[in-house]
């Protein structure tokens, strides 16, 4: 018998919905906080040892997901990504509601400016804007805030591993020595490197031309090559006499 895909019954047997659990600490505290990007609860439920909240917004859902005892869920980089219609209205009604907002600049998928922010069990949350804002309109204060958030994460890299020399290396403008800790690692094309203090590390990415940020978390060219080399011959042993 022969079998033919056709695109019509995939589409008719396929999912027909989607909806994202997230397993929270409080159900309440966590409804809260997507409420402020526009979800609200259709439903909830539960008993004394589990709770769930159901939210939507438009056609998007989301479940919360409250048990006792509490999982013990992975650390991500970043949990859930949104889309919103106006950037600068939720920045303000997150800022309202005591959540803390980064800037992340304005990348190719969200020209009209993309944002990090935590929910209350610390999951990432990013949200960024599709509709494209002109260059006059955009923050000045947006790039800055996404170059100074990439070198904490990188000193929070360099804290985990403690490789960092003591002192700050990079100095002030006249050569006095800084006394603040070296936090992160900076390095150029031509294969110079220096430790410095975030201030420090801040002023040298945006005036050495050719600087980036050197991080140490096993990922980086020596491990990729490493990778890729052929695999070693098998010892060969000597035969039992």
């Amino acid at each position: 018998m022969e079998f033919r895909y056709r695109y019509s019954d995939a589409v008719r047997n396929g999912v027909q919905a989607q909806v994202p659990v997230l397993y929270v600490a409080d159900a309440d505290a966590a409804r809260r906080f997507y409420e402020v990007f526009g979800y609200s609860e259709l439903r909830t439920g539960g008993d004394g040892e589990s709770r769930w909240s159901y939210l939507q917004c438009g056609e998007l859902t989301l479940l919360l997901a409250a048990v006792t005892p509490r999982l013990v869920t992975v650390e991500l980089p970043l949990l859930i990504y949104l889309y919103v219609d106006d950037l600068t209205a939720t920045i303000d009604r997150l800022t309202a509601a005591g959540y803390p907002v980064e800037r992340a600049g304005y990348p190719d998928h969200a020209p009209g400016g993309e944002c990090r922010t935590t929910d209350p069990d610390g999951n990432v949350v990013v949200f960024g804007q599709r509709r494209a804002v002109p260059e006059q309109a955009r923050s000045p204060e947006a790039d800055k805030e996404a170059r100074f958030s990439l070198i904490r994460e990188a000193a929070e890299r360099v804290s985990r591993h403690g490789s960092a020399p003591a002192r700050c290396q990079i100095g002030g403008p006249r050569g006095e020595a800084c006394p603040e800790p070296a936090e992160v690692k900076l390095a150029d094309s031509w294969g110079d490197t220096v430790w410095g203090c975030l201030a420090h590390a801040d002023e040298t990415l945006l005036n050495a031309r050719g600087a980036f940020l050197a991080t140490e978390d096993g990922q980086g060219l020596g491990a990729y090559l490493r990778t890729r080399q052929p695999p070693s011959p098998p010892i060969a042993r000597a035969a039992n006499p």
